[in-house]
């Protein structure tokens, strides 16, 4: 069963929404050579708390941190610490909201300083094949719609499409059903609905498609070590085109 949310439900989730995104805008002016992820996670967590709500990761399954920061060649999931960004890396960015009962998650990956013209166009692709994906997340379609349009775009394009981690339903729990696959499968899916609320998120690798989670037991990283991009939105479907919970 999919939930539906209610308005009053809705609210929260743009609340939660809208906090996700400045944290994320914060962590953007943050980003720089010589900088570590643990300074990255504290001024987000700092951000969090300073709005009334709590960092949705952390604790989540034993996750240690409040956000996750992934590095180059890390897809998703990356621990931050020690380790500090020099000029010439991506890092993607994803935080995790809980206010007042309700949960808003997003993505986004950064350029530190200059990157390589096949770095850049990995970003803008993904970013681009997110846009994709939540142009299909309209009622009467199906979540293979979406998985579809994410996948031709950016295998169009020359890159692959991470298969191990998926997108899902989003609401007073951080993972609900439905999950929404960023590739084709031979199920189409559930029909979408208004008031069904959805984390898309694809993860695209310049080389190859495979991963390989570390010792950590959370990061997970391209068995090829090529860079990996991510970029993730909530959205709410309704009878219109998407409304995006944690747009700028």
């Amino acid at each position: 069963m999919i939930p539906i949310k209610s308005a009053p439900e809705l609210e929260k989730l743009k609340t939660a929404g809208r906090i996700v995104a400045q944290t994320l805008a914060l962590i953007k002016t943050k980003i720089a050579p010589g900088v570590t992820t643990e300074e990255l996670d504290r001024e987000a967590a700092l951000f969090i708390e300073q709005q009334g709500a709590r960092p949705a990761f952390k604790g989540y399954r034993g996750y240690p941190k409040n956000i996750c920061a992934s590095i180059n060649e890390e897809v998703v999931h990356g621990i931050p610490g020690s380790r500090m960004l020099r000029r010439g890396d991506i890092i993607s960015i994803d935080v995790g909201v809980e206010w007042q009962g309700y949960f808003g998650d997003a993505a986004a990956t950064y350029a530190v300083g200059r990157v390589s013209a096949d770095v850049q166009r990995l970003m803008r692709v993904t970013e681009e094949s997110l846009a994709q994906g939540i142009s299909q997340a309209v009622a009467g379609n199906h979540v293979g719609d979406i998985s579809a349009a994410v996948q031709r775009y950016v295998e169009a394009a020359g890159f692959s499409i991470v298969r191990d981690f998926v997108g899902h339903g989003i609401g007073s729990s951080l993972h609900e059903e439905p999950q929404i696959p960023n590739f084709e499968t031979r199920e189409r899916g559930v029909i979408l609905q208004p008031g069904m609320v959805l984390a898309i998120e694809p993860m695209v690798n310049l080389g190859a498609w495979q991963v390989e989670v570390q010792e950590d037991g959370w990061t997970a990283v391209t068995q090829d070590r090529k860079p990996s991009a991510h970029f993730e939105h909530t959205i709410c479907v309704t009878r219109d085109k998407p409304l995006i919970l944690t747009a700028a």
